[in-house]
């Protein structure tokens, strides 16, 4: 089983160099380096190239890099899609998405810029019509990788009241990842802006990773070490994990149907779910030995 840890998945100014050297050192799981929101109209292109040679730079040890560009219907969006096509990013990430023939669109622009084919797309959730169409989009390339909740966006064209319990936007972050899963993507959380307030940031946290998200997008440093915390199995569902999978090989050697383990009928679900959180925990320690390197 292969998985890539996805847990902190840290947004970087394209425009800021020392922010792109330092996201070197930093122990996310994943950095998107920005040519979107975080930089304004008149650093595009600074940041643009800046991003660029980053990239083709490399020094992210086990991090996974992440390009995000301008919508496609804006004027930056050309000129970012030829400046990142072939710079050696793990994946493109695409913001605005409302459609599949978005995602195809996005595909054929990376394709003419020469981007190489096995290149991932990652998308932005972050306006109703997306939120609407999130089944076919999720379905629309096996080159999409991960959905991104854009719940800054999505708030705001939902006219969501924020809350602690993210009430309002619950319907849509399901909606994410029921289509994630339906199509075998990962899903990430939106980002939690007030960096004051450290409770309630682990708190949405805890509130995405059990609505099913594999990571957390993320704005500040200081936030990667409780989305790490909340996205990484625990050691008593490591334990527990192990003793499933123990017990059902026992049974099966010994041609049992029925496994119990803690007093719990375990079925082949089980076993899987066992299985899928014993590969996230060796994939996370490989990362944390690469990034270390």
């Amino acid at each position: 089983m292969t998985i890539r840890p996805r847990r902190s998945v840290l947004y970087m100014p394209g425009s800021n160099e020392r922010a792109l050297e330092k996201a070197r050192s930093l122990a996310a799981d994943g950095l998107i380096l920005d040519l979107e929101d975080a930089v304004a109209p008149e650093a595009k292109a600074l940041a643009r190239r800046q991003v660029a040679d980053a990239v083709k730079a490399g020094g992210f040890g086990g991090r996974e890099v992440i390009v995000r560009v301008n919508g496609l219907d804006t004027e930056w969006a050309g000129d970012d899609i030829a400046a990142v096509a072939k710079c050696g990013a793990d994946a493109i990430l695409f913001p605005k998405i409302q459609s599949a023939a978005d995602v195809l669109q996005a595909i054929l622009m990376l394709e003419k810029a020469g981007a190489p084919s096995t290149l991932p797309i990652w998308v932005m959730a972050e306006t109703p019509r997306c939120i609407l169409n999130m089944d076919s989009i999720a379905g629309a390339s096996p080159r999409l990788a991960c959905i991104v909740a854009g719940t800054s966006d999505l708030g705001r064209e939902l006219r969501i009241r924020p809350t602690p319990a993210r009430d309002g936007a619950v319907g849509a972050l399901t909606m994410i990842v029921l289509a994630a899963r339906a199509h075998g993507l990962d899903a990430l959380d939106g980002v939690h802006l007030d960096l004051a307030d450290e409770a309630g940031y682990e708190a949405v946290c805890r509130q995405g990773r059990d609505l099913g998200f594999d990571g957390k997008t993320l704005i500040h440093p200081k936030q990667i070490d409780a989305a790490n915390r909340a996205f990484a199995p625990t050691p008593a569902e490591l334990e527990a994990a192990r003793a499933i999978l123990a017990a059902w090989k026992e049974a099966r050697a010994e041609g049992k149907g029925m496994v119990v383990v803690g007093g719990r009928l375990v079925e082949k679900l089980h076993v899987d779910e066992a299985e899928r959180l014993l590969a996230l925990d060796a994939a996370i320690t490989a990362r944390d030995r690469a990034a270390a390197a």
